[in-house]
């Protein structure tokens, strides 16, 4: 099979200023990054440094040090956003520098955020975008004309993008285009040749059953069963194994609007802390830290195994033929359906559950998958970890 590639969504727009910082501050986020050599690497499984090697272009030792510099780019990233408060217009890890991209509407405050950060001052504040996009999300209601594929900030062009299907705009589309335009001068449109669709197949990474008839991923054992796509069952339904047996019953789902459910275990069933591999190796998961867009992520489903790529943007409203979906993430890496509710790592680091998308492991996609930590904040759980 082809490595899983898909065009960047969005082209570089004009940004008003750029700098690289190189004054830092006793107080400074840089002061407590790790160091970014591959020794400093998070430890994650020769299998999964197979796999980014073959889907990201990367050797042995560059997996390693991109994951040091991953790791040391989320750590900066929580402090900078305390940092630069109402200023903070968004962020990213550049694979290229190795380095987290920051963005800001104040001058003033670039200057004291520490070295190795480069600094963006831009025109509108995420608070300020966010703001926007929900107002399209109201605007929307439960659902857009078929043609939109969905919205959301991009932090790189300092905009929020509304995407749209060329292949299927109509008379509904234009004039919902037209309206959200008309909003703010921050809204473009931008063009796609696909659409998204949910990856149940009716007929984390494990596969279940629904009802012994339609088929899904497990995302992360937690304690007391395990969390996957909400459009995979609904409460009441049961989940089973390939023979059969019970894993347990769907204790809650939310589909649209959110795609999580949490399936409560049946007596007896193990619940291990790791993710398939489906190379014969289970990966690690320590933890739930979320990285920075533009960070490499991998996931895997009981339909295509692992696969890895690029985590692009965040805070998706995605317009299925179900129905909405809100604040999902979007990724260049490919699923097929069987996929969904499947595990989504960053070294060892629990993501999310797979969504939909659009695309093949054959010729490459585009996938959605739904943040993990909102699952355990809804229904109040703890993953459980490797050892």
């Amino acid at each position: 099979m082809k490595r899983s590639r898909t065009a960047r969504l969005c082209a570089a727009l004009a940004i008003s200023a750029s700098l690289t910082v190189a004054g830092i501050s006793s107080a400074t986020a840089s002061d407590k990054t790790a160091p970014t050599s591959p020794v400093n690497a998070p430890k994650i499984t020769q299998a999964m440094s197979d796999a980014m090697q073959r889907d990201l272009g990367l050797s042995a030792n560059q997996v390693k040090t991109r994951l040091a510099q991953e790791e040391a780019a989320r750590n900066t990233e929580t402090d900078v956003r305390a940092a630069l408060g109402d200023s903070y217009a968004g962020s990213w890890f550049d694979a290229k520098s190795g380095t987290l991209v920051v963005q800001t509407t104040e001058r003033a405050k670039a200057l004291g955020l520490g070295k190795g950060v480069t600094v963006h001052v831009v025109s509108h504040s995420r608070a300020e975008l966010d703001g926007i996009k929900m107002g399209i999300d109201r605007f929307a209601g439960k659902s857009a004309p078929s043609a939109i594929n969905g919205w959301t900030v991009d932090d790189r062009t300092n905009s929020v993008v509304v995407a749209v299907n060329s292949k299927k705009i109509d008379a509904a589309a234009n004039t919902f285009l037209s309206s959200v335009k008309a909003m703010h001068s921050s809204i473009r449109v931008v063009e796609e040749s696909s659409s998204p669709a949910t990856y149940a197949d009716v007929v984390g990474g494990w596969p279940y059953w629904i009802n012994y008839a339609g088929r899904c991923s497990v995302g992360f054992a937690v304690y007391g069963g395990f969390v996957s796509a909400g459009h995979c069952g609904t409460p009441g339904s049961t989940a089973s194994d390939q023979n059969g047996a019970l894993l347990g019953t769907f204790a809650g789902s939310q589909f649209p609007g959110n795609d999580f459910s949490y399936i409560s275990a049946a007596a007896g069933v193990n619940l291990w802390g790791y993710v398939e591999g489906y190379d014969g190796y289970w990966y690690y998961v320590y933890g739930s830290a979320q990285v920075p867009q533009g960070s490499g992520i991998c996931r895997s489903g009981s339909t295509t195994g692992m696969w890895c790529g690029t985590l692009l943007d965040r805070g998706w409203t995605v317009n299925y033929p179900q129905g909405t979906v809100y604040n999902l993430t979007r990724t260049n890496v490919c699923a097929e359906p069987g996929d969904s509710g499947g595990s989504w790592l960053s070294a060892n680091q629990a993501q999310g559950v797979t969504s939909g998308g659009s695309g093949n492991c054959s010729s490459g996609g585009t996938t959605y998958y739904q943040e993990v930590n909102p699952i355990l904040a809804t229904y109040g759980l703890t993953l459980i970890t490797s050892p």
